[in-house]
């Protein structure tokens, strides 16, 4: 893993090079639910503590290799950078028909990562039966169209998100209909993504205690409060990366966790990954608020790589959708789908 990110933190900022080392990495790189799991939450989130931005790019190429494993494909059909796209936005709706040239893929789909520099990707649209289904596309066939995104965030500059509009594209089917979402590793992948928030945070924290290291260096000893800050930064921060390997040893049936303990249904899954986000995004933005009212305005005016990991991170976070997904679990819970 060191050797990654010593090639990560020469990249930072240069896509195509993070592109070509998520590649090179996506070849041996662990999957969830296969023994390794926590091995492959420690790697995200080590290249997330690098940079942010770096992990938003590796961990979609990994995710879309898990899935089409899961779905039984083979090496042959993982060549190229990936991506996932799998948001829906209003006023946009991708259709999957079937033909006699095959499935055909006609609409848009939004919030598609840097989508005019990849090759494939695993993308869900809405199959004939209703549901929603995932496929496996070209984004160089000529029916791929991908729109200039009116990107203005400060955070993921890099890592612009538009819409992509397909015109009678060919996709190949990946898994039947609504297979996408009611397998376990939809719930892995979101787990996945937990895991380079708190790596970001991490990465926010070692910038803080390095900060006051300096300052201790050159005599301006902490004072309590800003003690105090790094005290609770590092308990929040363990306790949230001890719930994340926790639930990856339970995926895997380690640690003693009995057939009955083990995260197995699509269901249960999503309970826990609903759990995992939810602390791991609380964690994040009690570390944001926590170092900068204690760093103050400075850094983020005069240090560009702390200035950016804090708008990156701020920006990434936001994939959780904070009381909505407490809802849901508060649903399973009052079904008594719970650990207590």
């Amino acid at each position: 893993m060191s050797a990654l990110l010593r090639d990560v933190t020469s990249a930072v900022g240069d896509v195509p090079a993070l592109l070509a080392i998520a590649r090179k990495a996506g070849t041996d790189a662990p999957q969830p639910g296969q023994g390794r799991t926590a091995r492959l939450w420690e790697l995200l989130a080590s290249v997330a503590a690098v940079d942010v931005a770096a992990a938003r790019i590796l961990e979609p190429h990994f995710d879309a290799l898990a899935i089409l494993s899961q779905a039984g494909k083979g090496p042959g059909h993982m060549d190229g950078a990936w991506g996932v796209f799998a948001a829906e936005g209003p006023g946009s709706r991708l259709q999957a028909k079937a033909g006699d040239a095959g499935i055909l893929l006609s609409g848009s789909k939004p919030w598609c990562s840097l989508a005019p520099q990849l090759n494939r990707a695993v993308i869900t649209a809405y199959a004939e039966g209703g549901g929603r289904a995932a496929f496996a596309v070209d984004l160089h066939h000529p029916g791929v169209t991908c729109e200039e995104p009116a990107w203005v965030a400060r955070g993921l500059r890099e890592i612009p998100s538009g819409t992509v509009h397909f015109s009678d594209v060919p996709a190949e089917p990946v898994g039947g209909e609504n297979w996408y979402f009611n397998r376990p590793g939809f719930a892995w992948g979101g787990m996945g993504v937990a895991a380079c928030w708190l790596g970001g945070a991490v990465g926010v924290a070692r910038d803080y205690r390095e900060s006051l290291a300096a300052g201790a260096e050159a005599g301006r000893e902490p004072d309590q409060i800003a003690l105090a800050a790094l005290g609770e930064t590092d308990r929040i921060l363990t306790a949230a990366l001890q719930h994340l390997a926790r639930v990856a040893a339970r995926i895997d049936g380690e640690a003693g966790a009995s057939a009955s303990d083990a995260v197995e249904t699509g269901r249960s899954a999503w309970s826990e990954a609903l759990r995992v986000r939810g602390t791991a995004a609380a964690a994040v933005e009690r570390v944001l608020s926590l170092v900068s009212l204690n760093r103050g305005p400075a850094p983020l005016a005069f240090d560009e790589p702390y200035a950016k990991r804090m708008a990156d991170l701020a920006l990434y976070v936001r994939q959780h959708h904070g009381m909505r997904d407490d809802a849901q679990l508060g649903k399973l819970t009052l079904e008594e789908e719970c650990p207590w």
